[in-house]
């Protein structure tokens, strides 16, 4: 440690009391063996109830990463519909549902509709009241099944179609004019129907 020109000496502190600082861990394995105890309670008042929640089937985000699928938010409603499954009724069998979203593509929709039929077929709803069983309650044999909570598994992203010969129409079919003859369609729209009242709207005046 150096000193030059005419500035303040150094007053470093080495010996404070630093023993009285330091956060011991002694309850560790007290603790351990706590959070086995409540884990072991919560899977007991769980009973056969799935691990996890019933999420939808989507592609990530970007051109560099939707080749993936990964577990969404939620089912949407539409999805819901299809299968034959209430908003409500959902949320209460453990099928999370997100009104927000919104289904892009039918393949997509048809992916999540047979995930849920999926889990709808291994479902087995245990009734509150053995003798008065409720609307959706399991009864007879579905009872006596085997169960399990394991989650429905994802579907494998990498489904190949086998080769087939083009045909003559996908080889004259130009996508890139379609698709700009589609967004102009939408975006004049609005002026051509506006055109059109007005130009009918002439006429009759015309006429009388």
């Amino acid at each position: 440690m150096g000193f030059a020109h005419n500035n303040v000496l150094h007053q470093n502190h080495f010996r404070k009391d630093w023993q009285i600082r330091v956060r011991t861990w002694f309850d560790q394995p007290g603790r351990k063996i706590r959070r086995r105890q409540v884990r072991k309670e919560k899977a007991a008042r769980l009973g056969v109830r799935p691990l996890e929640l019933l999420r939808p089937a989507v592609r990530a985000q970007t051109v560099r990463y939707n080749r993936k699928v990964r577990e969404g938010r939620g089912f949407t409603l539409s999805e819901l519909k299809e299968a034959g499954i209430g908003r409500k009724e959902a949320r209460t069998v453990g099928i999370v549902v997100d009104h927000r979203r919104r289904n892009l593509s039918e393949e997509g929709k048809a992916l999540n509709v047979e995930r849920l039929k999926a889990y709808k077929a291994r479902l087995i709803v245990f009734p509150r009241n053995a003798k008065k069983p409720k609307k959706g309650d399991s009864t007879g044999d579905d009872l006596k099944a085997g169960t399990t909570r394991a989650a429905v598994a994802l579907p494998n992203p990498y489904v190949h179609e086998a080769p087939r010969k083009i045909t003559e129409d996908e080889r004259e079919f130009k996508a890139y004019r379609t698709l700009r003859d589609g967004w102009a369609n939408a975006r004049h729209e609005g002026a051509r129907k506006a055109r059109a009242a007005k130009k009918a709207e002439e006429d009759a005046a015309k006429k009388k």
